[in-house]
């Protein structure tokens, strides 16, 4: 068993991007499958009123974003977007490169609250140390 994660990340030329990676169910009981236990630097609830929208930006450090309620859109620089409902996921790493010269109004996504309910969010950020790194030739 696998659970697929779902993830977005800036590709070498800057821009985000998503992907879905599979995170193996290597533990826990055949009735309740389980990833091994992940590192966390702690989490944070976030309400976003009807109408919220942000400007385009980066993510300043790795971390789980899971919808609770309402529904969240992701937009892409090159004008593709994905909406999130209630019970998904993404894992929010569209990092400027360290060092980089990138302008996050030119390279990163921007997020806003979709339909007539406030957007309620849980994030959970990683220990960037211990963070899962793309795949060879995915940035």
């Amino acid at each position: 068993m696998q659970f697929t994660k779902v993830v977005l990340y800036t590709g070498d030329d800057g821009r985000a991007r998503f992907r879905e990676e599979p995170v193996a169910l290597d533990e826990g009981k055949p009735q309740a499958r389980l990833t091994p236990l992940l590192p966390s630097a702690g989490y944070q609830l976030r309400m976003s009123p009807v109408g919220f929208r942000s400007a385009f930006h980066c993510t300043e450090q790795p971390q789980w974003v899971f919808v609770l309620g309402g529904r969240m859109e992701i937009g892409l620089q090159d004008g593709t977007s994905r909406v999130f409902e209630p019970g998904q996921h993404f894992y929010s790493a569209d990092l400027l490169p360290a060092g980089a010269h990138f302008d996050a109004a030119v390279h990163g996504h921007w997020s806003r609250q979709v339909g007539p309910e406030p957007l309620v969010t849980l994030f959970v950020r990683g220990q960037a140390a211990l963070e899962v790194r793309p795949p060879a030739g995915t940035r």
